[in-house]
């Protein structure tokens, strides 16, 4: 199989890499290492490795062919990196989807899988969150860059099926953790980490009363390649998660302990659209692809942790 994945060097996007490499398939990265890092693909080198330097939303993927799949992924994804990136994240999301809508519509490419995010649903009104739930946006916020954008590749994505029946999925990915995970990404795990490693006050925003999902790369991985090679899934949206929800006050303690760590828990205040719930139905999932996730917290959180240790040790 020859796999086009941009956005390959990120978090997700070098996790996918590895995984396709392992199955003796040709993949394509197209990343402009914005928020990707080079190190992540460092020890997969490999002849069926190809690294394009591009950024999506200049390039037209026209000079490729033959693609059996592509995976959507080239977009900054944590709060520090989109907030400081808001106008390439939004160009991205837009026209970096649409090159690849074109592509898949002059045929160079035969299916495409759009990574989209929970973050699509806001700040949820209706708990636990399904796919058919419109989602309570605010399209003017400090956020809106990010969720804003990746509505409208959703929509993207689902007009070019509409009207060209372009063989499309879309995975809605709740909150994921796992090695490769910048250390200062503002996300919940990697700062609880990084803070309760170096014996820092780990903070957290709000009460703590705010809850989430985690779900361990491998998992999300296996999601991600049984949506692409699943047949006749063509225009189905999937959340892609773990349902098991826990406040950040209990993930934060949870951390502390695992680590032997020192640190005091201390709160601050919430930014502004922060969702206070989210928990994927992944009804859709358990049902068209037969999967859900594998990896426990406990388990995954000790991995994260030994690749944290080893980056800042």
């Amino acid at each position: 199989m020859k796999i086009l994945i941009t956005g390959g060097a990120g978090f997700i996007g070098s996790h996918l890499s590895k995984f396709h490499l392992s199955k003796g398939d040709e993949v394509l990265v197209v990343d402009n290492f914005l928020t990707g890092n080079q190190d992540n693909l460092g020890h997969l080198a490999s002849q069926n490795l190809k690294i394009i330097n591009r950024d999506v939303s200049k390039y037209d993927f026209m000079d490729l062919s033959d693609i059996d799949y592509a995976y959507s992924l080239a977009s900054p994804a944590s709060p520090v990196q989109y907030k400081k990136y808001p106008i390439e994240t939004m160009l991205a999301n837009s026209q970096g989807t649409f090159h690849l809508m074109e592509a898949l519509k002059q045929n160079k490419i035969k299916r495409v899988v759009i990574a989209s995010t929970s973050e699509v649903y806001g700040d949820p009104l209706e708990h636990p969150q399904v796919e058919t739930y419109f989602g309570n946006v605010n399209p003017a916020g400090e956020r809106s860059c990010y969720d804003e954008s990746k509505r409208f590749s959703e929509a993207m994505g689902m007009t070019y099926f509409m009207k060209y029946k372009a063989d499309i999925r879309i995975a809605r990915i709740f909150n994921t953790y796992g090695p490769n995970m910048e250390l200062n990404d503002g996300r919940v795990v990697s700062n609880f980490i990084t803070q309760a490693l170096q014996n820092k006050d780990i903070t957290i925003y709000g009460n703590g009363k705010q809850t989430r999902s985690f779900c361990y790369v491998s998992d999300l991985v296996e999601g991600l390649s049984l949506l692409q090679e699943t047949d006749g899934l063509s225009g189905e949206i999937i959340n892609l998660g773990n349902p098991t929800e826990k406040t950040v006050f209990e993930l934060a303690t949870i951390i502390k302990k695992m680590v032997l760590s020192n640190s005091e828990i201390i709160f601050k205040e919430i930014g502004a659209d922060d969702p206070k719930k989210r928990r994927p139905d992944i009804t859709k999932a358990v049902n068209l692809l037969k999967w859900e996730p594998k990896v426990s917290l406990e388990d995954g959180l000790n991995k994260t942790i030994d690749y944290f240790r080893s980056k800042i040790v």
